[in-house]
């Protein structure tokens, strides 16, 4: 690929987003990658979990490559929108666990592909914004509806608004991301949330992630989604693993009963 790095340890697949010299902006080439990496991911046995962040010490994704905005039509411009949300979509219902590690700038397309993924995790550098107002558009990608339900929407209001920048110890009071660490750090605290993750079971991950998300939707009712998922869990395989171990006292394993 030519924008994007890719490794897999352990079942962990980290993409790496490659543009440095350009602070990772979001061009189309990136989301077509981008979005041939999830379609992967989805069907990948041997993927497990995934860690999203940015080449270089500067930037996860410092916004969308804006050249590309110039001679859009309305039409246009609203395809380049649906495009993204599809793919960023895509990202937040993949049934394998997703963490952000942002290292950096995460601005406009990027602080919306940050808030696509599960879990964000921020090194002490970084900073998030939405400034789209800046330059006489707003969030497309998911970012008026996702920062609302993340920070509130008063505050959701006031940072698109203003397209102020926050930094990771503001995020993080906001709710905005999970974890703040050391930037030599960001990477190891990842994999090690990651890793938790990925010693439960992955039905039963999978299951809590589409019911967390059947929530935030207007087309199913949250609470019935959960009675529908909890059900598909009972009688499994995982289950009955996880219910021994417990009474076993012993620590479950199930990648075994799969």
């Amino acid at each position: 690929m030519e924008t994007l790095l890719t490794s897999l340890h352990n079942g962990i697949l980290t993409i790496t987003i490659n543009r440095p010299d350009k602070l990772n902006a979001l061009n189309s080439t990136v989301l077509t990658e981008l979005n041939n990496a999830i379609d992967d991911v989805y069907w990948n046995s041997d993927v497990h979990g995934v860690i999203l962040t940015g080449a270089g010490p500067k930037s996860f994704v410092a916004g969308a490559d804006i050249t590309e905005f110039m001679k859009l039509s309305n039409e246009e411009g609203a395809l380049l929108a649906k495009r993204g949300q599809d793919i960023f979509f895509k990202l937040e219902n993949c049934p394998k666990p997703v963490i952000a590690a942002v290292n950096g700038f995460a601005l406009g397309g990027g602080c919306e592909l940050a808030m696509s993924c599960h879990i964000r995790m921020a090194s002490s550098n970084a900073k998030f914004g939405q400034p789209e107002v800046n330059l006489g558009i707003i969030p497309g990608y998911g970012g008026t509806q996702r920062l609302a339900q993340l920070v509130g929407k008063g505050k959701a209001m006031e940072l698109i608004l203003s397209a102020n920048m926050i930094d990771a110890n503001q995020a993080l009071h906001l709710g905005l991301v999970n974890h703040v660490t050391e930037p030599d750090q960001l990477i190891p605290e990842t994999e090690k949330l990651l890793a938790t993750i990925l010693s439960k079971s992955p039905m039963a991950v999978s299951k809590a992630i589409e019911a967390i998300n059947a929530g935030f939707t207007h087309e199913v009712n949250g609470y019935n989604e959960e009675i529908r998922l909890f059900g598909d869990c009972t009688g499994t395989e995982e289950m009955t693993e996880g219910v021994a171990a417990f009474l076993e006292k012993r620590k479950a394993d199930f990648r075994k009963s799969k």
